[in-house]
């Protein structure tokens, strides 16, 4: 049985926490801009790869722990709020800066294997991934949560990355529709500094609420 709340709860932290430029946003543009959009996207599916197992681990780790020790529920729900309101706290203190994607000549093309490679060791190599996702988690996962409601999420944040990136390659990887991009990211910032702020503060609001069945 697949529950709509905690898909929702979930992707609501996800998909803004994903569009926001970071490192996976950085190489894939890199990558596009210097060795194609083949490149990219093969770089896009490595990353993909890397955000799927840290999911999959935080998940099914989060729901296998909390079913053993159920009041750790509420340990699970304040700290994950209480980061969200920290990085929510950060995004929206954050100056404008400019977007580094490098100034690098194109070379010759790369492999398909080396670019999924790529991809994926700047995604694995970030720590700041499996601490947001447990953080993500948190907004829904309880010792009720059914398992084909934590596969889907697995399934949706692959797919939903995968997209993305992929957009990005193909369509994002100019300098003219980067600096427009690079214009707006303040303002994509601010706003998701703010519905993290809220989400963070709800969950750490609701924490010591009855876990429904």
């Amino acid at each position: 049985m697949v529950e709509i709340v905690p898909l929702v709860s979930v992707f609501a932290v996800f998909v803004p926490a994903l569009v926001l430029p970071g490192p996976d946003f950085v190489a894939v543009v890199r990558v596009a801009m210097t060795r194609g959009a083949r490149a990219g996207i093969f770089t896009a599916l490595g990353t993909t790869i890397g955000l799927v197992t840290y999911a999959a681990l935080s998940i099914f780790g989060l729901s296998a722990l909390l079913a053993q020790v159920e009041w750790l529920t509420i340990v699970v729900r304040v700290l994950g709020g209480a980061y969200l309101v920290y990085l929510g706290v950060r995004l929206v203190r954050t100056p404008p800066d400019r977007l580094d994607i490098g100034d690098a000549p194109a070379p010759a093309p790369i492999g398909a294997r080396r670019a999924v490679l790529g991809g994926l060791l700047v995604n694995l190599t970030n720590p700041k991934a499996i601490v947001l996702f447990a953080s993500v988690f948190a907004t829904a996962i309880t010792p009720q949560t059914h398992a084909a409601t934590m596969a889907l999420m697995v399934v949706l944040v692959g797919v939903t990355t995968l997209v993305w990136y992929t957009l990005v390659s193909l369509f994002m990887a100019s300098p003219p529709v980067i600096q427009r991009f690079a214009g707006a990211r303040h303002r994509i910032e601010r706003i998701a500094g703010v519905a993290f702020v809220a989400i963070g503060g709800k969950l750490i609001a609701d924490a010591r609420s009855p876990v429904s069945t």
